[in-house]
């Protein structure tokens, strides 16, 4: 029982944390200082990941969101302002957007069956799939897939295709990345070429 209080106190302290820093970095002027927080809350998302026993989750988010996008919003500051201008717009108009949009992702959650129910569909259509052709019978017969770790086998097998568009995705956007740091490159004029 004690160690079952521990753990929802963890449970909400990280998300306490998780909101106020969210909040503090909407409310934030100094672009700096939000990029910093904006690292601390990806950490902290990677110790919610690790709590919720996600650990490739966990260290893709310290790695990515916390290690590489912060080095790259601290090297476009370096190229930019370090304080945020004001807005010559009203709010109104995005803050209305953005209520209705968030009104229809919630409105569309409400259909889904409820968390780790065995009557839903994914429990009852894919799942078994997987794990049939996944998971080594008590005879020792032959694995369909040949990969012994059911996540493994959907990432590497079932989702081969998915998992190489995201890696074609995160590669173009790299390259893109390091060519607005590189900055404006001189033209070469006629006289240069002669």
């Amino acid at each position: 029982m004690t160690q079952g209080v521990v753990t929802h106190g963890i449970d909400i302290l990280l998300l306490t944390l998780l909101a106020g820093t969210a909040i503090t970095i909407v409310r934030m002027r100094s672009l700096w200082a939000a990029v910093m927080l904006t690292g601390i809350y990806s950490f902290l998302g990677a110790g919610w990941m690790s709590i919720l026993d996600a650990p490739d989750v966990a260290f893709t988010e310290a790695s990515v969101g916390a290690g590489i996008s912060t080095a790259l919003m601290l090297a476009t500051l370096a190229l930019t302002s370090t304080e945020m201008k004001r807005p010559a717009g009203s709010p109104v108009i995005p803050l209305l957007i953005v209520s209705i949009t968030g009104a229809a992702l919630i409105y569309g959650t409400l259909d889904m069956p409820y968390y780790g129910d065995p009557n839903g569909p994914i429990h009852q259509h894919v799942a078994p799939e997987y794990l049939q052709d996944s998971v080594p019978t008590v005879h020792g017969d032959e694995l369909s897939i040949g990969i012994p770790n059911v996540v493994t086998s959907v990432l590497a097998s079932y989702r081969g295709y998915d998992t190489l568009g995201e890696t074609v995705v995160i590669f173009t956007a790299g390259i893109g990345v390091f060519l607005l740091l590189r900055g404006p490159q001189p033209q070469k004029t006629e006289e240069d070429a002669g």
